[in-house]
């Protein structure tokens, strides 16, 4: 099926209209209704930086910041939809030393990444699939696979599951892909004061049913931090003043090609080490459709930003309706000052299409539960500072003992409620591993209407999760605070 007979199939069993919002929008979203043109959102004019391209700025500090964090997330999951039969195959994934150059114009500074043997440089699977995975690493220190993003699959998590692999060793495991989204791995977890930092990698699992866009692409934006003489430090040590350099798929400031009305999927994952960002598209129609690989209910950024926390990701949709030869920018702001990353540039070829697509079909469901027994959940309380305790509080990766003592222990399909208390100065990201979680209502009367699996709590507040522990083993469970400095942390908890 084509894009536009989609959109005419959607057209005629919706009697000649397009569905655009929940029912319960009106009360309780804050984001923009639909309409067949969209208006343009406003928001606040700042400085305009060297580039000559970019024509508006956005101001944001950083508790703005934050709070757009509780406002932009918003969409509820869909009819649920079954996994594909399970399949299997190989992946070889070697981690090995490589180069960026954080600048146009600078010096090439040493960072270490992973690898996939094979051709491209990306990792995609389909919904259900299975896959074997070898391991090697080829750096002189021990490192680990960590999977974002990826439930249901405890014989590839991290620490609990999988040992770190020593420089010149070899592991073999399985990971099932359950769920399609947007997700990463990396060999971050073992990363703070090694000697060089760590670039993320894009993980794509495709949905078993077709989705009607014209294209689909990953922007992984990341952050990196140099010394007095421009090379890379890893995270866990000083950074100084200096403010981040970021970078998209590994480039500095990239031209992105677009093509009148195309529509293209966009996969923006912020691999940030540390950083909040929001992502502000300075033109075009833009949807959001998924967050933290989960579907939402398609709708407008809120004053036309995307807002991710470390880790964080969102998938959106994107129309290109700007005039063929034209450009237009990425802008990211991280509570400091806007700059932009990237740019689209629309080429002079025909438009894809004669007239603009109507607003998309929400992607499939990957069937979480459409409900959560709050009244008899389990109910702990997890208290984040920014330095390491002792077990069974929160310890540093390199502490971990298979004896650990779990933060909390939960019996098979029973609701977790979790209170995340920060109790330090400053922000905390908080990350769960192996489920997703809905976001409660202040007075735990309901919950926010969008799936995550990564949280930021400000300092000195209290934010309430729930989840529905449905595969048993052990999980990891992560804590950064919003420092560069500062050591990663994590706790596990138990399902059985």
């Amino acid at each position: 099926m084509t894009l536009d007979q989609a959109t005419q199939n959607h057209r005629d069993r919706c009697g000649g209209l397009i569905t655009c919002t929940h029912p319960f929008a009106a009360k309780k979203w804050p984001f923009q209704r639909f309409s067949d043109n969209p208006r343009r959102l406003d928001y606040q004019t700042g400085k305009c930086s060297a580039f000559g391209m970019m024509k508006h700025s956005f101001l944001l500090n950083r508790r703005a910041l934050l709070a757009g964090l509780g406002t932009t997330l918003l969409g509820p999951s869909v009819a649920a939809a079954q996994p594909t039969a399970t399949q299997r195959r190989s992946l070889v994934l070697r981690a090995r030393p490589r180069s960026l150059a954080p600048r146009q114009g600078q010096a090439e500074t040493g960072i270490w990444g992973l690898e996939p043997d094979g051709p491209g440089s990306g990792l995609s699977f389909a919904r259900g699939e299975e896959i074997a995975v070898t391991f090697h690493n080829e750096l002189p220190a021990s490192v680990i696979l960590r999977w974002r993003g990826i439930d249901g699959s405890p014989a590839s998590e991290p620490l609990t599951a999988r040992p770190p692999v020593a420089p010149g060793g070899s592991d073999t495991f399985s990971i099932l892909f359950k769920h399609a989204g947007t997700s990463s791995c990396d060999i971050r977890l073992l990363g703070d004061r090694q000697a060089r930092p760590s670039a993320a990698t894009a993980l794509v699992v495709r949905e078993a049913e077709p989705v009607a866009v014209d294209r689909d692409q990953v922007v992984l934006i990341e952050d990196w931090q140099l010394d007095g003489e421009g090379n890379a430090i890893a995270p866990g040590t000083n950074a100084g003043t200096a403010r981040p350099i970021y970078t998209v798929n590994g480039q500095t400031a990239p031209d992105i090609a677009i093509r009148q009305r195309e529509r293209i999927r966009f996969r923006f994952i912020n691999g940030c080490q540390c950083n909040v960002i929001a992502i502000k598209i300075d033109s075009t129609a833009t949807w959001i459709m998924a967050i933290d690989g989960q579907p939402a209910e398609p709708f407008l950024p809120r004053n036309g930003r995307l807002v991710l926390a470390p880790g964080s990701r969102i998938d959106v949709f994107v129309d290109a309706t700007e005039a063929a030869g034209s450009a237009f920018p990425i802008i990211l702001h991280d509570g400091t000052n806007p700059q932009p990353i990237a740019r689209f540039v629309t080429s002079d070829e025909p438009p894809v299409r004669s007239a603009p697509l109507a607003p998309p079909d929400p992607l499939p469901s990957n069937g979480l539960p459409d409900q959560l027994d709050l009244k008899n959940a389990l109910r702990t309380e997890l208290v984040f500072d920014r330095v390491p305790s002792t077990p069974p509080g929160w310890i540093v990766p390199s502490a971990y003992a298979p004896n650990l003592e779990p933060a909390f222990r939960v019996q098979r399909n029973r609701t977790v409620v979790a209170a995340l208390v920060n109790r330090a100065t400053v922000p905390v990201t908080f990350h769960l591993h192996g489920h997703h979680f809905r976001l409660l209502d202040r007075l735990d009367d309901g919950w926010k209407p969008f799936w995550l699996d990564t949280l930021v709590v400000d300092a000195q507040q209290t934010q309430r999760i729930a989840f529905l522990a449905e595969t048993p083993g052990s999980w990891l469970m992560q804590a950064k605070a919003m420092d560069w400095a500062a050591p990663t942390l994590i706790q596990i908890y138990e399902i059985t």
